[in-house]
């Protein structure tokens, strides 16, 4: 059949382990099966081995297609400022990075402007190009503003809260917070209601207030380590509490910049593969090149592929992209493939509640998926059974 396909001979990464010299057959923009004979299910599939169109993946691994929890653009474009076909742009060179499912992330911006900006991007959200909508501020702490304008920033009211989140139309995913702030804690309760993700970030928490801000219902940790107190031996801060709570899932910005690879083996060691979600936090440079460029009403100026406020220098962003990140993961951070697949993959999936569609090479979800080679050099991406970057292996 014109719409089957045969992905064979790779190193399959399931969640059950590795599948040496796999196969994943896709039909209809599904996977339609996945194992290790060619021959087994073909008479259930309607056909033989030889009428199936067959690509050769010998030498090379096929894993999910990547999930992004939070990305502010790439491709020059920006989700926070940008047209629908800016927008469209980003998303794009998100999926030819391997990212087949990506929410949008806002910059701090007044209310009137976040509110008209979620109306738009939740129409791009139900025709499927984005999976929902982050708001990273403006509920932030000023102390630990990072590159946002702190002269938009405001405590979380939660009456303003939920104004957001009505605008995404059942679209918003996640909203960063300063839990500490006036109205902190009874802004993660709205959004644990309405079953929106309270993620803990660019904050000024001590150690205790994380805690409560957990028991609220927050269940993400904003790029960990990053715009928040530093783990001290007295005052252990936000860290420790999201590092040691079951509940929490840590977002890790994995481009050598933003940690230290020590910090990020902590953040396995402590929290598990199962609660680390690999993130981007990209800017419009990702996928781009250096050059300046504005993070909502902020100059930054790439350079070396780095992003930085013009003025006052803060980090802004990444010009980070997922293919990067699983390759780093693997070869400097020696991480075991299924544990990067579940940080770059499933976990994210999870927490979009989209692990039906995504997030894993099983049988009745969405045929997305990435091809690496040995280097884990990206070599081919799919979305929906077809093709964004063709391997052309044969």
């Amino acid at each position: 059949m014109a719409d089957r396909k045969v992905l064979a001979g790779a190193r399959v990464v399931l969640p059950t382990g590795i599948v040496e010299n796999g196969r994943v057959i896709v039909e209809g923009g599904r996977i339609a099966d996945g194992g290790t004979s060619l021959l087994d299910r073909s008479r259930e599939l309607g056909g033989t081995h030889a009428e199936t169109p067959t690509v050769d993946l010998s030498g090379h691994w096929l894993v999910p297609g990547f999930v992004d929890l939070h990305n502010h653009g790439g491709g020059g474009a920006s989700f926070t400022s940008g047209t629908v076909d800016d927008v469209l742009k980003g998303v794009h060179t998100h999926r030819l990075h391997g990212t087949t499912t990506v929410v949008a992330s806002f910059v701090t911006g007044d209310m009137d402007f976040l509110t008209q900006r979620a109306g738009l991007l939740s129409e791009l959200a139900e025709q499927g190009d984005l999976a929902g909508i982050h708001f990273e501020g403006p509920f932030i702490s000023p102390c630990r503003k990072g590159a946002h304008d702190e002269t938009l920033l405001r405590d979380p009211d939660p009456a303003e809260v939920r104004k957001l989140i009505d605008a995404a139309r059942g679209r918003a995913k996640m909203v960063t917070l300063a839990t500490e702030l006036p109205g902190g804690l009874d802004s993660v309760r709205l959004l644990a209601e309405h079953g929106v993700i309270a993620a803990i970030g660019h904050t000024d928490a001590t150690y205790e207030q994380t805690v409560e801000a957990i028991d609220a219902g927050a269940t993400v940790a904003t790029h960990l380590y990053n715009a928040m107190p530093g783990l001290g031996h007295r005052a252990p801060g936000p860290i420790a509490a999201l590092l040691e709570d079951e509940r929490i899932t840590v977002e890790l910005i994995n481009d050598g910049t933003h940690l230290h690879p020590a910090a990020l083996e902590l953040a396995f060691h402590h929290a598990g593969p199962e609660r680390v979600a690999f993130i981007t936090d990209a800017m419009d440079a990702a996928g781009f090149g250096d050059g300046r460029y504005m993070l909502g009403p902020l100059e930054v100026e790439v350079k070396d592929s780095v992003a930085r406020l013009v003025e006052g220098g803060s980090i802004a962003g990444s010009t980070l992209t997922l293919d990067r990140a699983f390759k780093r993961a693997a070869t400097i951070d020696k991480l075991p493939v299924e544990s990067i697949v579940q940080a770059i993959s499933a976990n994210p999936a999870r927490l979009l509640g989209m692990y039906d569609r995504v997030g894993s090479l099983q049988p009745g979800k969405d045929a997305d998926l990435v091809v690496l080679d040995e280097d884990f050099e990206l070599k081919g991406v799919m979305r929906g059974g077809v093709w964004v970057v063709d391997p052309q292996l044969g």
